[in-house]
């Protein structure tokens, strides 16, 4: 299992750790106005609620890696914690983002080899009652590492405790 509890500041914005400070703010602004609440007004309240979500996400984001010191100390945890990986994990993808295929009960998402990853609705809803039986965690998020069927390339799924999943 990944560390679910620490979300990849990076990805929220859609940017790289290589990024320039420019290259980032410029990310932040994109994402800023695409969910910014201001303009969701007029959408359902899930859609504007989750929209409002994203956008606090990206803010945080921002927050932390537009201060060099905030972000050069990120970006040592970052490294922490790859380095405590039992095998390196390409990237963060969000089950919500996988594609529900309801005759395999499987969640899939493309590899860049041609592969995919796989992840079952009874792996997913396992991990997610183990989060729920332990007491100690605080943290809304659980994830576990997937291997590429075709490749050696791994990805951390991760999804909120509170989601439903798919039967």
């Amino acid at each position: 299992m990944c560390d679910a509890a620490e979300v990849d500041l990076y990805a929220v914005l859609g940017a790289s750790p290589s990024d320039s400070l420019q290259q980032l703010r410029h990310r932040y602004q994109q994402q800023a106005l695409q969910y910014h609440p201001d303009r969701l007004g007029g959408k359902c309240s899930s859609e504007a609620e989750s929209g409002v979500k994203k956008f606090l996400e990206v803010d945080a984001a921002w927050k932390i890696l537009s201060d060099q010191d905030s972000r050069k100390q990120y970006d040592l945890q970052r490294r922490v914690q790859e380095l405590k990986q039992d095998w390196p994990v390409d990237s963060t993808v969000y089950l919500e983002d996988m594609t529900w295929d309801q005759d395999e009960c499987v969640y899939t998402y493309g590899c860049r080899c041609g592969g995919g990853f796989n992840v079952s609705s009874a792996e997913v809803e396992e991990e997610t009652q183990t989060g729920h039986q332990d007491d100690e965690e605080e943290d809304t998020r659980r994830g576990l590492v997937v291997c590429c069927d075709t490749c050696s390339l791994s990805v951390c799924v991760t999804w909120s405790l509170h989601r439903k999943t798919q039967t």
